[in-house]
C-alpha cells in the first residue's frame, strides 16, 4: 500500500512534502501497533519508554530530569508517569544521597521481568521492521538522523 492510497491523497507539493507526510503517517501507524502490543500488560508507550531507559541505566538510578532528556516523547509528564509506574511496582524512587532536592528512580525486579516478557513476545513488532533488509535499515536510520540535524 502506498501513502497515496492510505490517506486518499494523490497530489503533494513535492516529493519531500510527500516524505514528510509519509513519516508522520507511519509514526501514527507504528504507534498504534505499539499501543496494542503494550495494552495487554496495562502499560502505555511512555511507561514502556521509561522502563527501557531505566533498564539501560541499571543499576545506576536516574533523576526524572535525566529520564525526560532520554525520552522519545519529550512532552510527556515524566513525574506523573513515574508515579504511575511506582503504583504498579515497576519502578521505585528515593531521595538522591548527593542532593536531597533530587529524586532517584530505578527499575524494580518486577519491572525488569515485565521488560523481559515483552522482549520475548515482541515477534509481531520485530516483523514490522523485518520488512527492511539490514542495508535498508541502515539507510533509513542515516536518513532519519540527517533530518533531525537541520541547522
Amino acid at each position: 500500500m502506498s501513502i497515496e492510497k492510505d490517506i486518499h491523497q494523490h497530489k503533494f507539493r513535492s516529493v519531500r512534502h510527500k516524505a514528510m507526510i509519509n513519516i508522520m503517517f507511519t509514526y501514527g501507524w507504528l504507534l498504534e501497533r505499539i499501543k496494542m502490543f503494550l495494552e495487554k500488560e496495562d502499560i502505555t508507550h511512555q511507561q514502556y519508554n521509561i522502563l527501557r531507559i531505566l533498564r539501560g541505566s541499571a543499576p545506576e538510578p536516574l533523576s526524572t530530569l535525566q529520564i525526560r532528556e532520554r525520552m522519545i516523547d519529550k512532552m510527556s509528564d515524566t513525574s506523573r508517569i513515574v508515579d504511575r509506574l511506582i503504583v504498579k511496582e515497576l519502578v521505585k524512587k528515593c531521595t538522591c544521597p548527593k542532593d536531597k532536592r533530587l529524586v532517584d528512580v530505578t527499575i524494580t525486579d518486577k519491572g525488569q521481568k515485565l521488560l523481559k516478557k515483552l522482549d520475548a513476545e515482541s515477534y509481531d513488532m520485530d516483523q514490522i521492521m523485518n520488512q527492511l533488509t539490514e542495508k535498508e535499515g541502515e539507510t533509513l536510520n542515516l536518513l532519519l538522523d540527517k533530518l533531525r540535524h537541520v541547522e
